[in-house]
């Protein structure tokens, strides 16, 4: 494979940037624009190891600079690997590219470094994808789950089913080649604990995928209520600074306003909206439609009261919108003096929370609410969790295949009917960890990785 390059620092001005180097070649292209100040190449230096010295593009001085040498495989790619650290000017960090680019390496595409280790056998193809996962982590919990499927739990976890299944198909083979002599373990009971056995552990796996990607993705929420609620109130006390505009006047908010927030171990994509109400105005109505679709669409409803009045029929009409959906009701403005009937909304949602928005009180409790609703309270992230949809469906794929093998086991059928089925499960998990995936879903995984990772 050639010699790749690209910065591997963030597209802006930092205390330092790194363009990275890898591949057979990395050391030459490196000891062209990298020179030491003891005058030792870094084609003779031993792995972790550094060198402080000058780069250079066309003979001319680019900048002071560290040189990190990493010697196959003992490095992140597997192949020889030299990191080169100047100051984080995006001026200087791009000489330093260019110089790398005009002395043999190529520009390293989206993902390739770690595409490199995945090929190389320094990682299986889950941990690859945890890399992206703890770049993008926006909590804790996140980076904890990423970090976790890095260190290859759910590797580890899949293989064991993969390793269960693979013996009993092993065994099955043997029987249809050998049918007079006896196979141990190989009864219909035997066959079906193991069966059942595995595919309980692909299905706690499966029943956790949405409140991991909860945690890992965020959870598309919507807030909304009449006018003049407090929406953009609450909106504001959740991102902690003033996001929408909050006025006296019902019907301020026209449009959806949008951001991300974490609250506590989970990711929110919030949208404010427009009041729901009745109205003649044609971008008010605008608004109010664009809210019901945007509520048709969301994971998670946070329906805003208002405190100080009684319930109205607008009030009514948004209980029905949140019919069979994860929601909590914000009874808001709880520093003014109650009218509301707060028995009809305990009536009509499981998880009710009271809050000023404006004295910034109930925060907590609202937390609280929210991950008893997403089920997030309960997180594990030290348990192997489905970190994608591409995980996700290799493992329901399987999960079917063990049903099938299950259910052709109690109707009689032949051992060889019965492998068809162990085999399609096994093929799925495969493909999850990478010992079976196609070029192309390579290709597709690394292609959504930043440059330089």
């Amino acid at each position: 494979m050639s010699t790749i390059a690209a910065i591997s620092t963030g597209q802006a001005a930092g205390g330092i940037g790194i363009v990275r180097i890898s591949g057979e070649n990395a050391l030459t292209v490196a000891d062209r624009i990298f020179k030491s100040v003891s005058g030792v190449k870094l084609d003779k230096m031993k792995g972790y190891t550094a060198a402080y010295g000058k780069a250079y593009f066309e003979n001319e001085e680019i900048d002071e600079a560290v040189a990190l040498v990493f010697r196959a495989p003992k490095s992140y790619t597997g192949e020889d690997v030299v990191e080169i650290s100047c100051h984080g000017g995006l001026l200087v960090t791009k000489q330093l590219l260019r110089a790398a680019l005009s002395s043999g390496a190529v520009a390293a595409q989206p993902g390739e470094f770690t595409k490199r280790a995945f090929l190389n056998g320094k990682m299986d193809l889950t941990s690859a994808e945890s890399v992206m996962n703890i770049i993008s982590a926006k909590s804790e919990q996140a980076k904890a789950a990423a970090l976790n499927t890095l260190d290859g739990a759910l590797y580890k976890n899949i293989s064991e089913i993969s390793n269960s299944l693979k013996k009993r198909a092993a065994q099955m083979a043997a029987w249809v080649d050998y049918p007079d002599d006896e196979i141990e373990d190989l009864s219909d009971e035997n066959l079906l604990f193991s069966l059942k056995s595995n595919g309980e552990k692909l299905k706690r796996l499966i029943s956790r995928f949405d409140v991991g990607q909860a945690v890992i993705e965020g959870v598309e929420t919507v807030i909304i209520g009449r006018p003049n609620v407090g929406k953009s109130a609450l909106m504001n006390m959740l991102t902690g600074y003033e996001k929408s505009i909050v006025t006296s006047v019902a019907g301020t908010t026209r449009d959806i306003v949008e951001e991300t927030v974490v609250l506590g171990g989970t990711v929110l994509r919030l949208a404010d909206t427009a009041g729901l109400h009745e109205t003649q105005d044609t971008v008010e109505k605008i608004g109010v439609d664009r809210t019901k679709q945007k509520t048709g669409r969301a994971s998670l409803i946070l329906a805003v009261f208002d405190f100080s009045e009684s319930l109205t029929a607008e009030d009514g009409e948004i209980i029905r919108l949140c019919e069979g959906k994860n929601a909590v009701a914000v009874i808001n403005k709880t520093d003014l003096v109650r009218k509301i009937d707060a028995d009809a909304i305990k009536n009509s949602f499981k998880n009710v929370v009271f809050i000023s928005a404006k004295q910034k009180k109930g925060m907590a409790e609202l937390e609280r609410e929210i991950e008893k609703v997403l089920g997030t309270d309960e997180f594990d992230a030290s348990a192997a969790t489905l970190m994608n949809e591409r995980q996700y469906s290799c493992c329901k794929l399987a999960y079917e295949g063990i049903c099938e093998a299950v259910r052709a086991v109690q109707a009689g059928m032949t051992r060889d009917a019965i492998s068809v089925s162990i085999d399609s499960a096994i093929e799925n998990l495969d493909i999850l960890t990478g010992e079976k995936a196609t070029q192309s879903v390579v290709n597709e995984i690394f292609s959504q990785f930043c440059v330089g990772k």
